[in-house]
């Protein structure tokens, strides 16, 4: 299928690994241009190079999403934005009575605040072209809550909950905005971590965690032509977890 997007830019946050990576290579194979961003100049140099197979055009900004300057050197990439990926790693795993005030606004800032910028930095001028793709990969702990990622839990639901706050805002000016929720995938958060690991992996119907590339697969197509009346959702991918149908 061809999605329709060839052509276009896209921002992609924490992509010189993992999910972020594997969404902003969907991308690139479609045709989209894409400015990654990482922490470790020298990995996101390399995932750049891996990227730029695809014969598009790929652009890098190396630093923490938290840092104002990153965000606005992302949204001057190539100077119109038409996808934006928001994407950061989770804060630590831990127990909420020895996270203090810092530890706290630290992952607000991470996993939320840094989000909601880069939304206002570029929803607008994506609404003004009438088109533009916001996803945001949050957890699946927004669904179901995980004890030992607390920091994880709230700060992701903040951040779902002002973003559905702006769907009506922008879905009829041709911007959606979605969130992707990945349950245990093969990613190095879930490797370094035992906490995590034993509380995700024990899936009883997939019998296996997941390939980023099946949510970058998603992702792309959350961001194609064709999924323009798809808007304000969460959608879910851990494999069949969840023990709900709603």
């Amino acid at each position: 299928m061809d999605l329709g997007i060839s052509g276009r830019n896209a921002i992609v946050c924490a992509a010189s690994q993992g999910l972020g990576k594997a969404c902003a290579t969907a991308l690139a194979r479609e045709g989209v241009n894409v400015v990654i961003n990482g922490r470790d100049g020298s990995a996101l140099e390399a995932a750049a190079e891996e990227i730029r197979v695809t014969g598009v055009e790929v652009k890098t900004v190396a630093g923490s999403v938290t840092d104002p300057a990153v965000r606005e050197a992302l949204v001057g990439a190539f100077g119109q934005t038409d996808i934006l990926i928001n994407n950061a790693g989770g804060p630590p795993p831990g127990d909420f009575r020895d996270w203090d005030r810092a530890q706290w606004i630290e992952a607000v800032d991470q996993n939320m605040l840094s989000a909601i910028d880069l939304i206002r930095l570029t929803a607008d001028a994506m609404g003004d072209r009438g088109f533009g793709r916001i996803v945001n990969i949050t957890s699946s702990a927004v669904r179901v809550p995980i004890p030992v990622i607390g920091l994880s839990n709230a700060t992701r639901a903040g951040l779902t909950n002002f973003v559905f706050g702006l769907v009506p805002q922008f879905s009829g000016r041709g911007v959606t905005i979605n969130n992707l929720l990945p349950g245990p995938f093969d990613t190095n958060r879930l490797r370094n971590s035992k906490a995590i690991t034993q509380h995700l992996t024990g899936n009883p119907v997939a019998g296996r965690v997941g390939d980023p590339a099946e949510l970058g697969a998603m992702c792309a197509f959350l961001c194609s032509a064709h999924a323009g009346y798809v808007t304000g959702q969460n959608i879910l991918m851990d494999g069949g977890l969840y023990p709900g149908s709603f």
